[in-house]
């Protein structure tokens, strides 16, 4: 399964699309709309994984009807990839990739997102914001075929 590291993605998800300024975000009314920058400190892997030495979430959309961001992954030797992902909100799945669909819904402060991979693996998070707006944490879940579930936390500082 191809699942954005973090939002993330995030909703994976993990860089989100087009690099908004924050100021935009709030003006337009979408808390999460804007550029978010993966806080390795106050992050957890789930066990047997490891966090990437850096990761951008840029979401340019964030509504009831539509998300759309791109995810900026580094590894350990400073190897930048970079995803972009554009998907209805309304609930479904849709795909994502080859081999991964997602679906995602929007209410309030709350963005929820699940990954479903070709093996029956899945990915379900949900992010939610600081009251200023300045943090998201997305909550995860892994699960997979004849394994137990393993849970994560991915903090993201605004920028």
């Amino acid at each position: 399964m191809k699942r954005p590291r973090g939002i993330g993605a995030i909703l994976g998800c993990a860089g989100v699309c087009m690099l908004l300024m924050a100021s935009s975000a709030w003006a337009d009314g979408n808390p999460f709309v804007g550029r978010w920058h993966l806080n390795r400190a106050q992050s957890k892997a789930p066990p047997g994984d490891v966090l990437p030495a850096d990761m951008t979430a840029d979401f340019a959309r964030v509504d009831a009807k539509h998300v759309k961001w791109s995810i900026t992954v580094t590894d350990a030797q400073g190897r930048p990839s970079v995803e972009s992902f554009d998907t209805p909100a309304n609930g479904e799945f849709y795909p994502i990739s080859s081999d991964t669909t997602a679906a995602f819904t929007l209410n309030g402060d709350t963005l929820q997102g699940t990954f479903k991979g070709s093996a029956g693996e899945t990915d379900t998070l949900t992010c939610s914001l600081s009251e200023g707006r300045r943090k998201m944490t997305c909550s995860g879940t892994l699960a997979r075929p004849d394994e137990a579930p393993q849970s994560y936390v991915d903090v993201y500082d605004r920028m």
